[in-house]
């Protein structure tokens, strides 16, 4: 790709996310940057409905840097390890670790992309993955002389931050949008307790019922656009027992809102992986699959909040902004926010509506070392449902500027 404004930017892995509450919490790792990031949202090609072959994505961020998409953590997607074992000893540090590891091998092998203003994105649970591996390429340069990842910045988009209070924000967002009754809120209000490991069968059940009962068959992705109804992975489990395995899988909205079938059958397609260089050798014995459920069930580590790694790197002057698809209900903005203001930022540029063509692209506010922006009538994959607001956003995160007033 020809590069442009010399940015490198660089994209992370997306997750999963539990139909019924966990006994830790709601958000997973283990889903492909490829399936999502690249064929859905960000992309240069998206595919089409017969996934027989691609078309050309207008709003494709590569047109304003060049993007690596990484497969992460190792079992995700094309990614593989000659050790299965490691595929039931996956967590954050090795995530971060193995991540930084392939940055500095890609950057050896590809000696023209060292010393570009670099960046770091992605979505869900990358709300993790991202800062994790900021963190780290920070701490690689601070003990090297020359160091050849020129971090500039990062940016997440509805993203898993703090357990307790991305939870908290959860329910609020489920009520105020009238997913769920005044009962069931106040039931799961007085029973849930975030801060601890393990929510507790009153809270459990008081979720399990929000879902069972009063959710309905809608996209909590994207709660005001079609649902894939025909999607057979909704299933109902009563054993709390049984939470951890249970999942919703990725159903997004849209033209097609189940557009991730389309990735599974083109990259299942032996003609593909050919192209693509991937699997060639057979060394993936097992059907190519936008998500893993071996990592989700098997995470070993996770940080119960991602806030003291927000005031780190805050501190050490990197441009961070974070967005929220005001539409998804999983990781929704009143989570975000409410994550947010515990880092007690001064406020810069105050809360003010941003435009994309003459309408409201979302509103936004500055803080002293970050902005936040949300993003109108998106989902949890902003670049799927507002492709034009996504884009100008992520324009506007490279140029360093404010998002327009007008």
């Amino acid at each position: 790709m020809t590069p442009l404004r010399c940015h490198s930017y660089f994209i992370t892995a997306f997750s999963i996310t539990l139909k019924l509450p966990s006994t830790t919490h709601l958000h997973r790792p283990g889903c492909s940057s490829i399936a999502y990031g690249a064929s859905e949202e960000i992309g240069p090609f998206r595919i089409n409905k017969n996934a027989s072959s691609l078309f050309l994505n207008k709003y494709s961020w590569n047109k304003e840097a060049n993007i690596l998409f990484l497969e992460s953590p190792a079992g995700v997607g094309f990614s593989y390890t000659n050790t299965s074992s490691d595929l039931k000893d996956s967590g954050d540090k090795r995530t971060a670790s193995d991540a930084l590891r392939f940055l500095v091998r890609w950057m050896s092998r590809f000696p023209q992309y060292k010393y570009r203003d670099f960046y770091i994105s992605g979505e869900s649970y990358a709300g993790h993955y991202v800062p994790q591996l900021a963190k780290k390429i920070h701490n690689y340069n601070k003990n090297h002389h020359d160091p050849i990842i020129n971090l500039k910045g990062f940016m997440v988009g509805n993203a898993v931050t703090d357990n307790k209070y991305d939870n908290i924000g959860t329910v609020e967002y489920w009520w105020t949008h009238s997913i769920i009754s005044d009962t069931t809120y106040k039931s799961i209000t007085s029973s849930c307790n975030f801060t601890l490991p393990k929510f507790g069968e009153k809270c459990d059940n008081a979720i399990n019922y929000a879902w069972s009962n009063e959710f309905g068959e809608i996209d909590q992705y994207s709660i005001y656009t079609p649902s894939c109804n025909k999607s057979s992975s909704n299933v109902n489990v009563t054993s709390s027992s049984r939470l951890k395995n249970t999942l919703v899988r990725r159903r997004v909205s849209g033209y097609d809102p189940c557009v991730e079938r389309r990735a599974e059958k083109y990259y299942n397609r032996p003609d593909v992986q050919h192209a693509m260089h991937a699997n060639y050798t057979g060394m993936i014995p097992y059907k190519w699959t936008a998500c893993s459920d071996v990592l989700l069930e098997n995470w070993k580590d996770s940080d119960f909040s991602m806030l003291p790694t927000y005031k780190k790197l805050i501190a050490a002057g990197y441009r961070i902004w974070v967005f929220s698809g005001d539409t998804d209900s999983v990781v929704p903005v009143t989570a975000t926010r409410l994550s947010l203001s515990h880092l007690n930022l001064t406020v810069k540029t105050s809360w003010y509506p941003w435009y994309v063509n003459g309408q409201v692209g979302g509103w936004t506010e500055a803080y002293d070392g970050l902005t936040f922006a949300t993003v109108r009538g998106a989902g949890h994959e902003v670049p799927l449902l507002q492709p034009e607001r996504g884009f100008l956003l992520f324009e506007s995160f490279l140029a360093g500027k404010n998002l327009p007033r007008s």
